[in-house]
């Protein structure tokens, strides 16, 4: 059994599930708040989306589409960590419509899991499924980063994929860049 150790793990789980769900477009949005001692996380998709019967039983772990195992473990696994740590889950979805799962936990929790590796999770999510567009927002603060896949297939240019050699190397640096920014750490001399 796979237990997610890091924030991060769930994140991809859920893009994952909708992009396996059709879902041509994917927007994250992460809101680390100090003040208020919240960590958000929500993220929609414009997928299949789920009948009502689907989703007052997606929280159950013994509830699964997948034909790999017989249990689900993301996202049950994601509203007991939210609510073990002080937040809430919500999920809504209604069908041909997509899915919106939001997930809060107080930030200085100490059973909270880390985010992990965000940059490792967005280009896996980028490289993995191409036909998927990803707007993945990241707030810290009064500092945000953005990346919006959709902008670097504009300025890319048909026939130039995001998983190409040169493109990856500069969407890690952007990644890489935007993280330290939000974080305030001081960008590496060049």
């Amino acid at each position: 059994m796979t237990v997610f150790r890091e924030l991060s793990q769930h994140i991809l789980d859920i893009y994952e599930n909708g992009a396996k769900a059709g879902a041509s477009l994917v927007f994250i949005n992460i809101v680390e708040d100090f003040e208020q001692d919240r960590l958000s996380i929500a993220i929609r998709d414009n997928g299949s989306g789920m009948d009502e019967a689907m989703l007052r039983r997606v929280t159950d772990p013994w509830v699964t589409t997948r034909t790999t195992r017989k249990v689900g473990l993301g996202i049950p696994f994601l509203k007991q960590t939210a609510e073990m740590c002080g937040g809430d889950f919500e999920i809504r979805s209604e069908l041909g419509q997509g899915t919106v799962t939001v997930a809060t936990f107080q930030h200085s929790h100490i059973d909270r899991p880390p985010l992990g590796d965000l940059m490792g999770t967005v280009v896996c999510m980028v490289v993995g499924y191409p036909n998927v567009d990803l707007v993945y927002r990241h707030t810290v603060g009064d500092r945000e980063f953005t990346l919006d896949t959709r902008e670097l297939h504009e300025i890319l240019g048909p026939g130039v994929p995001l998983s190409d050699p040169e493109v990856l190397g500069f969407l890690h640096a952007m990644l890489e860049e935007g993280l330290r920014e939000l974080k305030g750490e001081p960008l590496p001399a060049s």
